[in-house]
C-alpha cells in the first residue's frame, strides 16, 4: 500500500511539471501571437495614412462618389482602380505640370495687365499735359505776335512817314508741303486749325507787307538795301516794345539810307532812349550828322599809325568832321573812301548803366 502511495504522489508530480511546462509554452505562444499583431496594426495604420495622404492631394471628392463606392468590396475597387490606372496611361505623354505652369501664367499675365493700366493712365496724363502746354505755347505765340504786329505798324508810321507796314502770318493749308495762305489774324487760324495742332505746325513763317507812301505793298524781295534797312530797324524797334532790352548796337544802320529816313531814325532813338518806362541805350557808329545832332555824347576815333585813338569831342566838330567827310566823299565819288585814315565820329544817346559811366548812342 505505501508503494502504491508513492507511486501515485509520483505519478502527480510529474502531471503537474507536465502543466507547467505546457502553461509556460502557451504564454510565448500568445506574447508572439499578440507581437505579430502589433506590427502588423502599425503597418495598416501607416498604409492608411499614406492613403488619406494621396486622398487629399486628389482633392475634395463630391459626396455621392462617396455613396457609390461605401458598400463596395476591396475587390471591386481594387479592379476599378486597376482599370482606371490602365486608361490613364494613355494620357502619360501629356506635360503633368501644365496645370501649375497655368496658373503661373495666369498670375503673370495679371500682373502685366494691371501694370499695362496703370502705364495707360500714366500716358493719358501725360497727353493732357502735353495738350494743356501746347495751348499755352500757342497761346503765348500768338499773343507775342499780335503785340509784335501792333507795335510794327506804329513805328514803321513813324519811320516813314504815309507809309504802312504790317506783319502777315502764313498758315498752312495742305500740312508741310501744301499751299499757304496769309492770316493777319492767329487767333483765327488756330480756331481753322483744330485743337491736335500747335501754332507750330498750323503756321509756315512771317511775311512782311509795306508800302512807302505810294500805294503799292511791296514784299521784302522788292525793297532796296535801304528799305529794308528801315523795316529791319522798324521790327527791331517793334520786339523792344514787347520785351525790352537794355542797350542795342548799332553799326552804320543809316549808311543805305536816303537823308529823311536818317532824320526819322535819329528822332526814333531819342524817343526810345528818353521814354519814361524802360529807356534803352543806344551806341551807334555813323558817318551822317543827323544821329549825331540828336546824340547825348559822342566820341571821335582816329586810326594813326596802326593805333586807334578814342577822345570825346564836342557836337560842332563833330560835324564840321562829318560835313568835310561828304564833301571829300562827293568829290572823289565814293570810291576812295578809307577808314583806316579817317576819323569817325561816335555819338551816345540814354541813361548811362550803374555806377554812373555815361551810356547812350555812339555814332
Amino acid at each position: 500500500e505505501k508503494a502504491a502511495e508513492r507511486d501515485r504522489l509520483k505519478s502527480e508530480a510529474q502531471a503537474e511539471d507536465l502543466a507547467q511546462q505546457a502553461g509556460a509554452g502557451g504564454g510565448r505562444d500568445e506574447q508572439s501571437t499578440l507581437q505579430k499583431l502589433s506590427d502588423r496594426l502599425a503597418l495598416l495604420r501607416m498604409k492608411k495614412g499614406d492613403l488619406e495622404k494621396r486622398i487629399r492631394e486628389l482633392g475634395s471628392l463630391p459626396d455621392e462618389a462617396y455613396e457609390k463606392y461605401r458598400g463596395a468590396s476591396l475587390k471591386k475597387l481594387q479592379a476599378e482602380l486597376a482599370q482606371v490606372n490602365l486608361e490613364l496611361k494613355k494620357y502619360g505623354h501629356i506635360n503633368k505640370k501644365a496645370l501649375d505652369q497655368y496658373l503661373n501664367f495666369t498670375e503673370q499675365r495679371d500682373e502685366l495687365c494691371r501694370r499695362k493700366e496703370e502705364n495707360d493712365r500714366g500716358d493719358e496724363k501725360i497727353r493732357q499735359l502735353i495738350d494743356t502746354l501746347d495751348a499755352r505755347k500757342d497761346e503765348a505765340i500768338e499773343r507775342t505776335f499780335k503785340g509784335v504786329a501792333k507795335q510794327f505798324r506804329d513805328i514803321f508810321a513813324q519811320l516813314v512817314p504815309g507809309g504802312r507796314g504790317e506783319l502777315v502770318m502764313q498758315k498752312r493749308l495742305g500740312g508741310a508741303g501744301g499751299q499757304e495762305d496769309e492770316n493777319d489774324d492767329p487767333g483765327a487760324g488756330a480756331a481753322v486749325g483744330g485743337s491736335k495742332h500747335g501754332a507750330l505746325e498750323k503756321y509756315s513763317g512771317v511775311k512782311v507787307k509795306v508800302s512807302f507812301g505810294g500805294g503799292e505793298t511791296m514784299s521784302m524781295k522788292q525793297l532796296s538795301g535801304g528799305q529794308k534797312t528801315l523795316v529791319a530797324l522798324a521790327l527791331i524797334f517793334a520786339i523792344q516794345g514787347c520785351d525790352p532790352a537794355p542797350f542795342y548796337l548799332f553799326d552804320e544802320i543809316d549808311a543805305a539810307l536816303d537823308p529823311q529816313y536818317r532824320t526819322t531814325v535819329a528822332k526814333m532813338l531819342a524817343r526810345q532812349a528818353a521814354r519814361d518806362r524802360d529807356p534803352a541805350q543806344f551806341i551807334v557808329t555813323t558817318f551822317h550828322p543827323q544821329i549825331v545832332i540828336v546824340a547825348d555824347k559822342i566820341y571821335g576815333v582816329s586810326h594813326t599809325n596802326r593805333l586807334s585813338r578814342i577822345d570825346v569831342i564836342d557836337r560842332e566838330d563833330a560835324l564840321t568832321f562829318l560835313e568835310s567827310e561828304e564833301r571829300r566823299a562827293a568829290a572823289a565819288q565814293r570810291a576812295a573812301h578809307s577808314r583806316g585814315g579817317g576819323r569817325s565820329s561816335e555819338a551816345q544817346q540814354g541813361q548811362g548803366p550803374a555806377g554812373g559811366a555815361p551810356g547812350g548812342d555812339g555814332g
